[in-house]
C-alpha cells in the first residue's frame, strides 16, 4: 500500500491526506505553495489587466461593504440616493456600473468620500496593513514574522486566533451578564 501524503493548508492550517484535485477539503484553495510570478514593470500592462468588469466589481464590493458598516438596507440606501432599491442591488451584485453623478450621490448617501467607493484591493490592503502597524505591539510582531517557518508562522496564527475566539466569547459572556470591561 503506498504511503498517503500529508499536508497542512496554508490558508485554514487543516491537516489532512492529498486530495486527488490537491485542493484543500475546507477552503478548496490549492494545497501546493504556488509560486509568484515575477512583477510586470510596464505601466500599460497592469493598467491593460483592470476591465471594466473588475472595476464594477471593485465598486460593488466597496458599496456593499460600506453599506454594511453603516447599518443600512438596500431600502434605506435608496431612499437617500432616490432611485430604486433594485438600483442598489443591481450595483452590489456588478449588474451595474454607476455613473460618475451617481457615484457621487452614492458616496454622498453612505457619508463617504468617493475615492472610498473606487479604491482598488491594493489600496485597502495597504490601508489596513497601516491600521495593523499602528499597535506597536503588532507592529514588533510583524518583523518577526519573516524568521519564522511555515510551521512555526502557523503555529503562532492559529494562537493568536484562538485568544482572539476566547476573548470574543468573554466579551459576549460579560455583555449577557451585564458586565463592561475595561481595556
Amino acid at each position: 500500500m503506498p504511503a498517503r501524503e500529508v499536508l497542512r493548508c496554508e490558508y485554514c492550517a487543516l491537516v489532512q491526506f492529498r486530495t486527488s484535485n490537491s485542493l484543500c477539503r475546507r477552503c478548496h484553495k490549492p494545497l501546493d505553495a504556488e509560486e509568484i510570478p515575477a512583477p510586470v514593470h510596464t505601466v500599460a500592462a497592469a493598467e491593460a489587466a483592470v476591465t471594466v468588469t473588475d472595476t464594477g466589481m471593485q465598486v460593488s464590493h466597496q458599496v456593499k461593504e460600506i453599506r454594511r458598516a453603516r447599518h443600512l438596507s438596500q431600502r434605506q440606501l435608496a431612499s437617500r440616493m432616490q432611485v430604486p432599491r433594485t438600483y442598489i442591488s443591481k450595483i452590489e451584485n456588478g449588474k451595474a456600473i454607476p455613473t460618475l453623478g451617481s457615484l457621487e450621490r452614492l458616496a454622498t448617501a453612505l457619508g463617504v468620500d468617493i475615492c472610498q467607493l473606487v479604491r482598488d484591493s491594493h489600496s485597502h490592503r495597504e490601508e489596513e496593513v497601516k491600521q495593523v502597524m499602528s499597535d506597536s505591539f503588532l507592529a514588533e510582531i510583524a518583523t518577526l514574522l519573516p524568521s519564522l517557518d511555515s510551521l512555526q508562522r502557523s503555529m503562532l496564527l492559529n494562537e493568536v486566533r484562538e485568544r482572539a475566539r476566547e476573548r470574543s466569547r468573554d466579551q459576549v459572556r460579560d455583555i449577557a451578564l451585564g458586565r463592561r470591561r475595561t481595556a
